[in-house]
């Protein structure tokens, strides 16, 4: 069992992890602290793609060197062993003399997945392991299921009312959710990789998918026009983001496709059935462009779409405290339940409130 201080110190290194959120995928959010005699003497985190690692960072702010032949080093990932962009962390934190290391979570990456662990023993070093695993795990939930399913984590945002709608009869949704929840939507938006959005959407809302309300980078848009019929003025084709559509391979002859590439919006084709584009092929081809997150803000039946082929790992249901009654339109399409157990079952995070709308994480689990 870890000491309560390694729980404390590997909180800290949760902390410093999430400063990353954005700005270092496809690389795994990572944060590390240096502790001697039970005071922290140096922490750092891995702040872009392609930079300085973690444990590099925080060995470098250390002052007094010498203090880490008597030092503990916390940090919520394995530390790698093996050369990609940056040298191996597991050989720097050898050479230090650092003889103890904490780790959250083991890396699901193939080129590590304990061999980083096996380094530190081998040197003599005490390495303690699965220390607050659960939340490192969960911290980096889109890279370890990149590396375990070579697909991306695929996310469901809905904004809804109390009674489950998401538009009034007449298709009018704005704004169901207040400022404060919207708000968190843009913040949403800024730590994963990629919005996807179905065509029916964007003819009713001329979305852009940008991140506005608050800082952080614009995510990939990725919009599924089958046929490619959306007009070339819509507001997802502009310039502030990078956009790919996904249409079907039996219209990739329309020359329209030419057109979208000349707006520098990047146009691919993949098999559809029963009228609905391949959801798994469109997942794997993000997955091949390195994009480890996928937040749907399509309309019910995308959503449906999505959990029929089992392809949703959580949900983000936004409830407003109103209600439209029953000639609103659902937040999904029929899914062929009949009996309350074939039902989608899912496991709650703790509620949290944005002003007086409630937002209900949950993690799909059949």
């Amino acid at each position: 069992m870890p000491m309560s201080d390694d729980v404390l110190y590997m909180r800290r290194c949760l902390e410093l992890a999430m400063k990353g959120a954005g700005k270092v995928s496809p690389n795994p959010m990572v944060g590390s602290v240096i502790v001697y005699n039970g005071e922290i003497i140096g922490e750092g985190w891995h702040e872009k793609f392609g930079g300085t690692h973690a444990e590099v960072h925080a060995i470098a702010s250390v002052s007094n060197l010498d203090l880490l032949s008597h030092a503990t080093l916390y940090v919520n990932l394995e530390p790698c062993c093996h050369f990609g962009k940056t040298p191996p962390c597991s050989d720097l934190i050898i050479e230090t003399g650092i003889p103890r290391v904490v780790i959250g979570c083991r890396d699901p990456n193939p080129a590590v997945a304990g061999k980083g662990t096996e380094k530190l023993l081998a040197a003599g070093i005490d390495v303690t392991e699965a220390v607050l695993e659960a939340e490192c795990m969960k911290l980096n939930e889109a890279f370890i299921k990149c590396h375990n399913a070579g697909l991306p984590l695929v996310a469901i945002k809905i904004a809804q009312t109390l009674d489950g709608k998401i538009a009034t009869s007449l298709g009018a949704s704005r704004w169901i959710t207040g400022e404060a929840a919207r708000l968190e939507v843009h913040r949403l938006r800024s730590v994963y990789d990629a919005i996807l959005i179905g065509e029916a959407t964007i003819r009713a809302d001329d979305a852009m998918l940008t991140v506005r309300h608050c800082p952080g980078r614009n995510p990939l848009r990725v919009v599924l026009d089958r046929q490619l019929s959306l007009p070339l003025d819509a507001k997802i084709f502009g310039s502030e983001a990078l956009t790919i559509v996904f249409a079907s391979s039996s219209w990739s002859e329309l020359p329209k496709a030419e057109l979208l590439r000349q707006k520098g919006v990047t146009v691919l084709f993949v098999n559809e059935h029963a009228g609905e584009l391949n959801l798994r092929e469109v997942l794997l081809e993000l997955h091949n462009r390195k994009i480890l997150s996928v937040m749907v803000e399509g309309g019910s039946r995308l959503s449906a779409s999505f959990i029929r082929a089992k392809l949703v790992d959580k949900i983000y249901m936004f409830i407003a405290p109103k209600i439209f009654g029953g000639d609103g339109l659902s937040a999904f399409a029929p899914l062929g339940i009949s009996i309350p157990d074939q039902s989608v079952n899912l496991q709650f995070e703790s509620p949290r409130f944005f002003g007086i709308d409630l937002l209900v994480e949950g993690y799909i689990v059949n």
